[in-house]
């Protein structure tokens, strides 16, 4: 038995099934290539029969993508395995997935089969396909709800027919852990022959990691599961979760791995939130954006000390941003200092405490505390104003559907008005690019929110932006009814931060 779990990720295809989902070829070849760069074992590109454009998906992901072996499904008609092998056939490596329903409720009101049509369906269709690769896997649709008798004949059928991997899947999130692990077992016990045993948990009742962890530790050695946990209904167990999960307590896991590339996790969560339309939960683990926030301030004392305080994953391993620490009402002197010497400020005394008084007074009002706020907070008490060296002049901006955004900007910097210009992936960007050639500080965008200030059409736009380079990461905020004009605001804003954090940072370094 292979001692490592093999991940075999059906984004691309239970995870498509999601309502709403509807991806293109290219952007499930852009999907597929990252799932190569995050080194899953098998990526189930789609369900060839199901319709032309699945087929051509798989087909396109098979000729081109390098790394994984590529998997389709395909029920048990052999017309459906002689489509599938037809999309996967130029792939390096390919897989094909049978299924077929066997749970009494299937069988009774869908098939309209028997369990004897079962077993024949089963035999002649994995044979098929195993004559056309040496690598099927064969799935018992709704296991967890087949009486177990049966469940072992029909895989000990799809195993001496020539299925390498036999599935249990949880089709309609119906299993507990500790019997879906006592499944598992059983089926090692009571099926035989050499194949691999994999899970496929789903979330009905928010149990689908729990449950896919649940088979390895009975044996299992390859899980199913979708980046962010997608799919049909309430989704499927969590590819970032599964794998951390088995990284963090590999001491109950036996050292039990993956050769998943867990720093690709971040991005292929972020591409395929952006494709499908699929919002990322703000508290989802791992990958969520407060997956490493801290606002309670025991929380942020913890981290600021010593990371491991609180955090039992390192936000790098993952290709997140750890320890972050987010200024609201609940957040305590240590943040607030710690972050007002971040930005350059270091307050102590009667100042410290009349500053730390009055964030805790707007934190009550506001939700979200930024850097602009504290500084209007802290440069009112220390009775000084911070003069920004870069002051937009004049912002025009041009973007036609299907064609770069231009923008053009004056900027006054010591007094001086320099004038650029540059083109960009939309409004923004192109602000930002010619901002940054203007001032001759290059940084990256990676926060934008948008909130509207005022009500009615006149509304003012508040616009908030977060930039970094390799030195420093500031927020700006800019103002106006133009949310453009706002956004470059709030991006000069950001550069003159930068510009003040890397004069800090000149001056307190030792000859």
């Amino acid at each position: 038995m292979n001692e490592q779990v093999i991940i075999f990720d059906t984004t691309l295809r239970d995870g498509e099934q999601s309502p709403g989902i509807s991806l293109d070829v290219l952007e499930k070849l852009e999907i597929a290539e990252q799932l190569a760069r995050l080194n899953v074992d098998y990526i189930e590109a789609g369900f060839p029969v199901a319709s032309q454009g699945d087929f051509e998906a798989v087909q396109a992901i098979a000729r081109r993508v390098e790394g994984p072996s590529i998997a389709a499904l395909s029920r048990t008609q052999l017309r459906d395995v002689d489509r599938c092998w037809e999309a996967l056939r130029d792939a390096e490596r390919a897989r094909i997935h049978i299924f077929i329903s066997t749970s009494p409720s299937h069988l009774t009101h869908m098939l309209k089969m028997t369990n004897e049509t079962v077993i024949n369906e089963v035999k002649a269709s994995v044979a098929h396909a195993r004559s056309y690769t040496d690598d099927v896997e064969f799935s018992p649709q709704d296991a967890t709800r087949t009486p177990l008798e049966f469940l072992y004949e029909v895989l000990q059928v799809a195993v001496d027919n020539g299925a390498g991997t036999i599935n249990i899947p949880d089709t309609v999130g119906y299993g507990i852990p500790a019997d879906f692990g006592h499944m598992v077992e059983e089926v090692r016990r009571n099926v035989h022959g050499e194949y691999v045993i994999s899970s496929h948990c789903h979330n009905d009742l928010g149990l689908a990691t729990a449950n896919s962890l649940a088979a390895v530790a009975a044996g299992a050695r390859q899980v199913e599961c979708c980046i962010n946990g997608i799919g049909e209904r309430a989704g499927n167990a969590a590819l970032e979760e599964v794998v951390m999960a088995l990284r963090v307590r590999s001491d109950l896991f036996d050292g039990l791995g993956t050769q998943v590339h867990t720093e690709e996790l971040a991005k292929a969560s972020r591409l395929v939130s952006r494709l499908t339309g699929y919002p990322v939960q703000y508290n989802k683990s791992v990958v969520g954006r407060n997956a490493f926030a801290h606002e309670s301030g025991i929380h942020q004392h913890g981290v600021l000390a010593e990371r491991s305080t609180y955090e039992v994953i390192d936000a790098s391993a993952v290709g997140q941003q750890g320890s972050q620490i987010i200024l609201g009402k609940h957040s305590g002197r240590h943040a607030f200092t710690s972050t007002l010497h971040d930005m350059g400020f270091d307050l102590a005394g009667d100042a410290l405490n009349a500053a730390f008084e009055r964030f805790k007074e707007m934190a009550d009002r506001k939700s979200e505390i930024t850097e602009a706020d504290l500084e209007a907070i802290v440069t009112d008490e220390l009775g000084v104003a911070i003069a920004d060296r870069f002051e937009l002049v004049s912002l025009s901006v041009a973007s036609v559907s299907g064609e770069s955004a231009k923008a053009s900007v004056i900027v006054k910097i010591d007094g001086k008005e320099v004038t650029a210009d540059a083109n960009g992936n939309g409004m923004v960007d192109a602000i930002g690019k010619a901002l940054s050639e203007a001032t001759g500080i290059s940084a990256q965008l990676t926060g934008f929110t948008v909130a509207s200030v005022t009500g009615g059409v006149d509304a003012l736009g508040d616009v908030v932006v977060t930039l970094q380079t390799p030195e420093a990461e500031v927020s700006g905020r800019g103002i106006s009814t133009d949310i453009v004009e706002a956004s470059a605001r709030a991006y000069l804003n950001g550069l003159n931060r930068l510009l003040r954090a890397g004069e800090k940072a000149s001056n307190t370094e030792t000859p």
